[in-house]
Order: structure tokens, then sequence, then C-alpha cells
């Protein structure tokens, strides 16, 4: 069996995805183009960007573009990926976790949002953002707009509130993992579309056998992708401790 969650197994899938007669889409074009036998390439940069460096650059390699939601904190944002990957003309967008950082005060939240989305665009333009779920903390940032309204901000998108999920089959990683509706506070969607992997392997499987659907929306975290293997084992083993705390303490 091959080693899932690895370079080589990424670049595997998108084999199969072509092969498969998708195509590629960032969130941006997709909302304009409402495209069919297509995949929207989603990458949360929680940590580690040249990670995520490395996803952009083997998607240019082969003429595809995704979307790379960055957060506005130390581990995820870096001046110089941000820039580099919006040069390879791939999409940038606020991956948003404000009222986690204002501890629920929706007025510091809206500033606070505001002020590292103009921070963002400062580096590269910015059309789309997306909810990161911080799952240790009680606050959910969407709830930020029960009283604003991200077009304000000249935001044309927001994955949880603009998409189709009985249309578009919705893939993550979360939890390093693709069957993580157990171990997921938030990265989760009401669907009537309910698909269940154990591996990249099984959705490859799948692909071959035609049984997914026209339109989907994967989800990656870079950061949880490895060729070392020293650096494999470390992350399975975190990953799976934080999967544990995350069933029994966090999710209801």
């Amino acid at each position: 069996m091959k080693t899932d969650f690895t370079i080589s197994m990424y670049i595997n899938l998108l084999n199969k995805l072509e092969e498969s007669g998708y195509s590629f889409f960032t969130f941006e074009k997709f909302l304009f183009t409402n495209p069919p036998r297509s995949v929207i390439l989603r990458h949360d940069v929680d940590s580690k960007p040249e990670h995520s460096l490395e996803f952009a650059r083997i998607q240019h390699e082969r003429g595809i573009a995704g979307v790379y939601y960055f957060r506005a904190n130390q581990s995820g944002w870096s001046e110089r990926v941000i820039r580099e990957i919006a040069d390879m003309g791939h999409e940038i967008g606020y991956h948003y976790e404000c009222l986690t950082t204002c501890k629920g005060d929706l007025s510091l939240a809206i500033k606070d949002f505001n002020q590292n989305l103009t921070a963002l665009r400062r580096l590269a333009p910015v059309s789309t953002i997306c909810m990161h779920g911080s799952p240790l903390s009680k606050y959910d940032s969407r709830d930020l707009w029960r009283v604003y309204s991200y077009r304000e901000f000249g935001i044309i998108g927001e994955p949880y509130f603009d998409l189709d999920f009985s249309k578009v089959a919705y893939l993550t990683d979360t939890g390093r993992r693709w069957n993580g509706s157990k171990v997921s506070v938030r990265d989760k969607v009401e669907t009537s579309l309910p698909y269940s992997f154990k591996s990249t392997c099984n959705i490859i499987a799948t692909l071959a056998e035609n049984e997914l659907p026209e339109q989907i929306m994967f989800t990656f975290h870079p950061q949880r992708w490895h060729s070392n293997p020293f650096f494999w084992a470390s992350e399975f083993a975190l990953q799976s401790v934080k999967n544990v705390v995350k069933r029994y303490f966090y999710v209801e």
C-alpha cells in the first residue's frame, strides 16, 4: 500500500483528476464561470507557508492554479511566499479568524478583519475569503457575518456561504484524513453528497469508476503533506493526538 499524504501521492491525485477529465479552478474563477467537470483547488495555509509554496510550484509547472488562504499570524504569514504564489497566477485569499483572536468582540473583530485584509491586499489582489476553524476556540468567525457583510469589503465569495454543497462535493484533508468529520469542529458542510474516504488511494479508485460528481472542492492543508519520512512520521503522530483531543473534548 502506498504511503498517503506525501508529495508523490498529491501529484498522483492531480494526474488522476486530469485523466478523469476534470479541469482545475481557483475559487474566484469558479464563481464567475460555474464550469462543468471542475475541481476547485483550495489550500488553507495554517502554518509552514513553504509547504504551500511547493504545492503552488507543482501546480504552476502543470499550468493550473488554485486558491491559497493565508492566516494573519506568525505561523501562516510570509510576505515572500504570498508574493511568489501570487506571481505564479494563483489566487490569494484571507483565512480569517477574527472572532477567535478578538475573543468574540464583534466591533474589534471587524476592525481586525479590515486591517488584515488591507495588509494582504498590499501583497496581492484579494477577492475571496475563507473561515479558519480555530478548533480550540468557542467562537465561530463566520458569525461575524450575522452583523456585517463581507461584500462591503469588496469580497465576492466565502466558500461556506457561496457554494451549493448539494452540487459541489466537499473533500477536505482536515485531521490529516479524508473522513475526518468526527474530528472536525468547523471544517464541515451540510451536504447531500456525503463522501467519506479512508485514503487518497480510495479517492483515486473512485475516480477510476467515474463515481464522483461533476464539481468538487478539494481542501488541502499543505503542511500535512511530507516527502521526508521523519517529518511525515512527526506530523502523523502530532495530528493523531490532536484528533483525539478534538474528538473527545471539542466536538459535540
